[in-house]
């Protein structure tokens, strides 16, 4: 019988890619930073925001760094945040991709930051959230799970004026209604009760108008 093999690991610089949508000026008011969901590559997932005011709104779109094709066809390519495999190594990995997206685009105290996950998006966006204790002035979570590991004390650098946001359509076909009434209690004690709860008509899809409303 052969030996188990002994994994190892190594440091190494890596580069990678991310989206813009409109122009950062001086007439920009709101900062997005938005996670796309397993499956998406940033460059698509930015059209839910094409109909944000351009002049107001800078959209920044991080892109998972894991990379495959979707189906036999090897045609179109789908990323991914995270997976069980080696998840520790791969979040710092992508923490410190995402704190030199936020150095290189210099973003000033003075804009309306809103951090916006949709479905895996938000296990990498509250992770981020919590381990850079990232000041924003909205956290939009959208058909995704807050992970397990984080509490409350994780989310107290907030501002007591930070709106915070759950988005989950009712015909969600990854979030049953056992899973519903757990993510619930989750939020609800993660943050203090503060969280306002959009159910909306529809499955694991985005509705660019539920985007539209969150800056009216």
């Amino acid at each position: 019988m052969g030996k188990k093999p002994f994994e190892k690991s190594v440091r190494y610089q890596s580069t990678n890619t991310y989206e813009t949508l409109n122009e950062f000026t001086k007439e920009t008011k709101n900062v997005w930073i938005v996670f796309h969901g397993m499956g998406y590559l940033s460059k698509y997932f930015l059209k839910y925001f094409d109909e944000l005011d351009p002049v107001e709104n800078y959209i920044i779109a991080p892109q998972a760094p894991s990379k495959y094709y979707m189906n036999n066809s090897f045609k179109h390519v789908g990323a991914s945040w995270l997976t069980k495999e080696n998840t520790k190594i791969e979040i710092n990995n992508n923490l410190n991709y995402l704190d030199a997206i936020l150095e290189k685009e210099s973003i000033l105290a003075t804009h309306n930051l809103i951090i916006f996950g949709f479905s895996q998006g938000v296990s990498m966006a509250t992770r981020w959230v919590v381990q850079r204790k990232i000041k924003c002035n909205q956290l939009v979570l959208y058909a995704g799970g807050i992970p397990d590991e984080l509490n409350s004390n994780d989310f107290a650098h907030l501002s007591s004026t930070t709106q915070i946001a759950i988005v989950i359509g009712d015909k969600d076909e990854y979030i049953t209604k056992e899973r519903l009434s757990i993510e619930r209690e989750k939020s609800r004690v993660i943050f203090n009760g503060r969280a306002n709860e959009h159910i909306f008509d529809g499955g694991h899809i985005i509705k660019k108008e539920l985007i539209n409303d969150l800056i009216k």
